[in-house]
């Protein structure tokens, strides 16, 4: 195993504008340097029940977070790596497990079941599948990735995520241009992820800039201002379409993904 399978740091986020983030890099470039994997062209399925148990558990703040997603940091071929993630948040601290997979094998996995690796992982996946069998690929979300690490503690990563688009519809991590723009293109999301709290040096210059975290999930804002305005403005005018719709919207994700493969 050549990767990092489990994850356990304090992650916080921030939304910057272009100009905040440049004046950040002016004060924090002489204390960090680019990644082992300097930029990412990230992909990855977000998956949920039929009534968005997962995605609204994230949003009511009730201390505990699960998600599930196939991420990859680019398709080339059926062998291409990519990632079953599962992403837990419990009292401010993020838990991450993922399972590595070729792009064939997390599919014959996703569809049919099949398995080529029995992981603890693994195991954590198929049991969160068990306890709700609705689950099913919900959105698709696209993004460039900028990671920097702190030269003093390489464990203190610093990325930046910018062109950020989605798509409810063409589920497909191969999909290189979603339909829809999450953010502009004066907006970047950067997060720091440490394993502990952070860093004097870092934590000044951010309140010298007034820089101060946020709460930004990018699934979270895709489920509040598209999916939710969508079914209220439905369920308020009574619309018998939308319940076909969305019956039909259920069980085509599912479709869809088959079909990309």
């Amino acid at each position: 195993m050549d990767y990092q399978s489990i994850f356990e740091r304090v992650e916080s986020k921030y939304v910057l504008t272009k100009r905040q983030y440049e004046q950040l890099m002016e004060k924090i470039s002489s204390r960090i340097e680019p990644d082992m994997y300097p930029h990412s062209d990230i992909s990855s399925i977000y998956f949920d029940t039929d009534d968005y148990k997962l995605v609204r558990g994230s949003l009511d703040g009730n201390g505990y977070r699960e998600k599930l997603r196939l991420r990859s940091y680019g398709i080339h071929d059926d062998n291409s790596e990519v990632f079953l993630e599962l992403k837990k948040k419990y009292l401010g601290v993020t838990y991450k497990r993922r399972q590595a997979l070729s792009y064939r094998n997390a599919m014959n996995y996703l569809l049919f079941q099949n398995k080529t690796c029995d992981s603890q992982i693994m195991k954590e996946i198929d049991y969160l599948f068990s306890r709700n069998e609705d689950l099913k690929p919900r959105v698709l979300i696209r993004y460039q990735r900028d990671c920097y690490v702190s030269m003093a503690d390489p464990s203190v990563r610093i990325t930046f995520d910018y062109d950020i688009s989605y798509s409810l519809n063409n589920l497909i991590l191969k999909n290189s241009e979603p339909e829809e723009k999450l953010t502009d293109k004066d907006t970047i999301i950067m997060e720091i992820k440490c394993l502990n709290s952070m860093e004097l040096w870092l934590a000044s210059r951010l309140d010298e800039l007034g820089i101060y975290p946020g709460n930004f999930s990018k699934y979270g804002q895709i489920y509040t201002n598209r999916i939710m305005k969508g079914v209220k403005t439905c369920l308020n005018s009574y619309s018998h379409q939308y319940t076909h719709q969305q019956s039909h919207y259920r069980y085509s994700s599912s479709v869809q993904l088959h079909q990309s493969f």
